[in-house]
């Protein structure tokens, strides 16, 4: 799949959602968990859709109905929990033999380097805020696994952060999906969603280069 494809599927999720409601029915539930799950628990797929997914589905389930919302908040925290917890353990059992040889096509050692700096800067908190971070959400409990973070504490920011996560953004498409506006600019809307996921990773590398410029 070309970079090309994959942008057209962010800025146009919500055709995209009606026509494989249309396609496969009831089964678009596990579609999208399939996806979040893949998001948020496999380090090699940071780039599938998680924001900009959450408030497409939350506004179908509000505008035409396509969608049950209560049905959505169920599938996706339960996807949003059981990938990070999928990543816990792959980074705990085999996150330093995948980053043993240094970077490659599949394994971004800059990503993981990125997500070690956010986690020693906010501590446990990393797994709630992480959320909110497109790739550093894909990141964090693998980075968790791989220090062995204690896996009760774990559990409780995993579950705290989905649910947060999930209702900002799911929430978000329901409750305003449906106006006109937003109805009328949706790709606009998207766009400037993953814009604003974007803004600090660009910040941080921004504010990284920044720091190399020498001096005068």
């Amino acid at each position: 799949m070309d970079i090309n494809t994959i942008l057209n599927i962010f800025l146009h999720l919500d055709t995209y959602l009606v026509t494989m409601i249309t396609n496969y029915g009831v089964f678009i539930y596990a579609i999208i968990f399939i996806v979040i799950f893949c998001e948020t628990g496999l380090v090699v797929t940071p780039f599938l859709p998680g924001d900009s997914l959450l408030f497409a589905a939350g506004a179908l389930a509000s505008g035409v109905g396509a969608l049950n919302i209560w049905v959505l908040l169920i599938v996706i925290t339960m996807a949003a929990i059981l990938g990070d917890t999928l990543n816990y353990f792959i980074g705990k059992y085999a996150g330093t033999k995948a980053f043993g040889n240094g970077d490659s096509k599949i394994f971004k050692k800059e990503y993981l380097n990125q997500t070690e700096n956010f986690y020693a800067k906010h501590g446990d908190k990393a797994i709630v805020l992480g959320r909110f971070f497109p790739v550093i959400r894909t990141f964090v409990p693998f980075v968790a696994g791989i220090g062995k973070m204690d896996y009760p504490k774990f559990v409780l920011y995993n579950i705290i952060g989905a649910i947060i996560w999930v209702a900002v953004f799911l929430m978000g498409g329901y409750l305003f999906g449906n106006i006109e506006f937003v109805k009328n600019n949706f790709t606009l809307v998207i766009s400037g969603i993953i814009v604003l996921s974007l803004t600090p990773g660009i910040y941080h590398l921004a504010t990284k280069y920044v720091r190399k410029i020498p001096t005068v």
